[in-house]
């Protein structure tokens, strides 16, 4: 009979072996392939944002290519429709009927590449396919495949040919995260190392679909204390109080922050989760949902600026001492 503690252990060691397979490619960003881990295995859906160049595509072809699993890739531009996302209805002349032809989002590793580059409405496309993992055309229902995951990539939203996406989207995403410039020595090795060889193409996956929704599965046990649930209550509704914030986090946010702190104790050998494990999760989970007012006429809507409030807000609210 197996028990917790030996599915516990199962669980870091496959988690283990994926992040060193992406890490393998990633090279110098420990924490971003955490979180890119930590969002797959909460069964979430995880936004990169950069500037180009800098290895947001990168990270997420390499955890889906270290997965055993269906993956495809959107390349989203202005001129696209929402079918081009989900699929249409097509009429066949043979049958005299309508037969869907599913749109790239059928698959568990969804690649959106500079999502931003693409009008609201076509964004918005993803909206039904992340929080309900099934896509509605014509009046039926159509699910997607289980593990299901998008990660996608934007570009900075000063940048030229960029939309914003709509808050109900921003929303759907479990964690945020930037990639950062390499160190000297990461980007020494890259010149080095990978100017005739690409490591992403002789990567093997390892692991599987199945294993993935058997991790996700297990993630969902982790326990979390009543002290703990409290003190992420505690840290949204401070969100919604706080002076410079026009909209705080919504109940989903919290339902997110949670998950994911499950993922990252179960990462970590845990069976539970422990302040820690929410604490370092809070600007990846929070920070992008937050809308900044204004104060004297100057608009504070930054990233940076919603970090500077949640340091605040972490600092304010007080963590239990017995999780």
């Amino acid at each position: 009979m197996t028990t917790r503690t030996d599915s516990t252990t199962a669980l870091h060691q496959l988690a283990t072996e994926l992040r060193d397979a992406v890490g393998s490619v990633v090279v110098g960003k420990p924490e971003q392939v955490r979180l890119a881990v930590t969002v797959l295995l909460a069964g979430g859906h995880l936004l990169v944002e950069d500037v180009p160049g800098v290895g947001k595509t990168v990270l997420a072809k390499t955890l889906a290519r270290a997965m055993d699993s269906q993956v495809n890739r959107i390349q989203f531009t202005p001129d696209m429709l929402p079918s081009d996302v989900t699929g249409v209805a097509i009429y066949n002349q043979r049958t005299q009927e309508f037969e869907f032809q599913p749109g790239p989002v059928f698959a568990n590793i969804v690649i959106g590449d500079e999502i931003n580059r693409a009008s609201p409405k076509t964004q918005s496309a993803l909206l039904e396919c992340m929080e309900e993992r099934q896509v509605s055309v014509d009046g039926t229902t159509h699910r997607l495949p289980d593990p299901f995951a998008v990660f996608a990539t934007q570009n900075p939203s000063e940048m030229e040919g960029t939309y914003p996406l709509p808050e109900a989207q921003r929303d759907r995403f479990m964690a945020r995260m930037s990639m950062g410039y390499p160190d000297r020595d990461a980007e020494l090795s890259m010149l080095e190392h990978r100017d005739r060889v690409d490591p992403l193409a002789a990567l093997q996956p390892v692991v599987t679909a199945a294993q993935v929704r058997a991790m996700i599965a297990q993630v969902h046990d982790v326990f979390v204390a009543p002290s703990l649930k409290r003190y992420v209550v505690d840290l949204a509704r401070a969100t919604r109080e706080h002076e410079a914030v026009r909209v705080g986090v919504s109940p989903r946010a919290t339902l997110h922050l949670v998950r994911a702190a499950k993922a990252s104790a179960a990462i970590a050998g845990r069976g539970y989760v422990v302040p820690d494990d929410i604490r370092g999760l809070l600007v990846p989970v929070f920070a992008h949902r937050l809308v900044i007012g204004t104060r004297g006429g100057r608009q504070l809507g930054s990233h940076d600026e919603a970090t500077r409030v949640l340091a605040q807000i972490a600092e304010q609210v007080p963590a239990p001492t017995e999780a």
